[in-house]
């Protein structure tokens, strides 16, 4: 079979998605895929990467707990957190996700997928396939790691976040370039380990949250063992055991790997998009539904991170959601509801995106900072609770320090956003979450009655300081 209703170009959690919605809708769908089904998110990225935090956040939050600590008498047990790491993963072994792609009445085709004009795509692999979409054609190929062009690069063995994930062993030193979720995530994990890690950040850690959430991060690798440096990496060298890093402030960091962590390009340098009008290796453009824009036709669509809307997992999955949402409306002959907060459209993409970082400690937000809050012209207050003022966090972890921040919209009385950093805080992030999306007034969070003694008692300061505020 060649004719589809609709066809999918990628097969990770975004392509999935918008291949299952689709189906369920009652429209024939066949995915393409040249690696993986499951794609980067399952076995090179979220899911190991996560793998191999773990086990240091559960040994670091025994060792915060006064009689539990006692009982943890040794370090990690390398072998044993890759091993667990690769029961996750299947070490790449996509059979699980074939089987579910069946299941579900989805048609796979192995293959590297390009566009070749309108509705149709060219699939190269032994032999060359043909499919035409009668519906859509959905473009879910995601990014790829970035690797800056320095002096001397081409003669080291780099490492990207697709190597580090998946590594079979942990080096002796590690340096980190970059100052991402990728770079703060991967020193945790990798401090944990053993390693010696030196990050080389350019501006800092995690500059795009709030600052307090960077600053908590790099204290805590520093107490863990970790460098954590500002510069500009000028040049790299091989060395004997490894590589040599030049930084712009004259000092130099030797390491046994490097990593870059710098950024992600758009996984779209091969996929054909001159043949609809567009640039090749460009971010593609969509409209609220996913809809690339500048490609007559309404056939065309494209979710996940090579939009660039939002990148990460569950924003893409958000989005395949409404794509396949729109596609069944136009494939029924229906115009799809544009609307902000339709089933058709992704409007949590611009100022309700929640994200985590798993990082020690963790770095939970959702919603728009102060900064972006301000910049944009809101009237806002920003109240920040000491978590660890709170019954739930002392009781959860001796000393234990933490902060929310909230940000108040108070000519409307809502949420904008939000930032949680502290140990274990990811949990705490989806009340938040439905707080923004739901621009819940405060008076009726007020009757949202928070468990005690839990974390999120912390509502309850923020709720408080609010009503004070207005009141002076």
């Amino acid at each position: 079979m060649s004719e589809y209703d609709v066809v999918v170009i990628g097969a990770g959690p975004v392509g999935e998605n918008v291949a299952d919605y689709a189906t369920q809708a009652g429209l024939s769908c066949v995915i393409v895929e040249q690696e993986k089904v499951g794609g980067e998110c399952s076995y090179r990225a979220c899911i190991p990467s996560k793998a191999l935090l773990r086990p240091g956040a559960a040994r670091a939050g025994a060792l915060a707990v006064d009689g539990a600590a006692q009982s943890v008498v040794r370090g990690l047990d390398v072998a044993a957190v890759l091993a667990r790491r690769d029961s996750f993963t299947g070490k790449g072994d996509d059979s699980g996700q074939v089987s579910w792609l069946e299941d579900a009445g989805i048609a796979l085709v192995r293959g590297s997928g390009r566009l070749t004009g309108e509705r149709t795509v060219e699939v190269t692999a032994a032999e060359t396939t043909t499919l035409t979409a009668r519906v859509a054609v959905a473009v879910c190929t995601g990014s790829v790691a970035n690797v800056p062009d320095l002096p001397g690069i081409d003669d080291v063995e780099i490492w990207t976040s697709r190597d580090a994930t998946v590594a079979e062993e942990v080096p002796d030193s590690l340096a980190i370039v970059g100052g991402g979720v990728v770079a703060a995530e991967l020193a945790t994990a990798f401090t944990s380990l053993g390693s010696n890690v030196t990050v080389i950040a350019r501006s800092g850690l995690l500059t795009g949250h709030e600052p307090f959430a960077g600053d908590a991060v790099a204290k805590r690798l520093r107490s863990a063992g970790a460098d954590v440096r500002i510069a500009d990496v000028e040049a790299v060298s091989r060395t004997e055991r490894g590589a040599m890093l030049q930084l712009s402030t004259g000092e130099t960091v030797t390491a046994d790997r490097v990593l870059m962590a710098t950024g992600r390009n758009p996984g779209t340098s091969d996929l054909g998009l001159d043949a609809v009008g567009l640039t090749p290796g460009d971010w593609i453009d969509v409209d609220e539904t996913m809809l690339v824009t500048g490609v007559p036709g309404d056939w065309l669509y494209a979710a996940g991170d090579v939009n660039h809307r939002a990148l990460l997992t569950h924003q893409g999955k958000y989005q395949a959601r409404a794509a396949a949402a729109a596609i069944a409306a136009r494939a029924s002959g229906d115009v799809p509801d544009t609307r902000p907060w339709s089933e058709t459209t992704a409007t949590a993409d611009h100022d309700a995106v929640p994200s985590v970082v798993f990082s020690s400690p963790q770095v939970a937000s959702v919603g728009m900072s102060d900064a972006a809050a301000r910049k944009a012209g809101r009237s806002v207050r920003t109240i920040d609770i000491d978590l660890g003022s709170v019954a739930g966090a002392a009781l959860h972890a001796d000393g234990y320090e933490g902060t929310l921040r909230a940000v108040i919209d108070t000519e409307r009385h809502i949420v904008l956003g939000a930032t949680l950093v502290g140990d274990d805080v990811a949990e705490m992030l989806h009340a938040a979450t439905i707080a923004v999306v739901g621009e819940v007034p405060l008076h009726r969070l007020w009757h949202a009655v928070p468990a005690f003694p839990t974390m999120s008692e912390a509502w309850l300061r923020v709720l408080e300081k609010a009503r004070q505020a207005e009141a002076e």
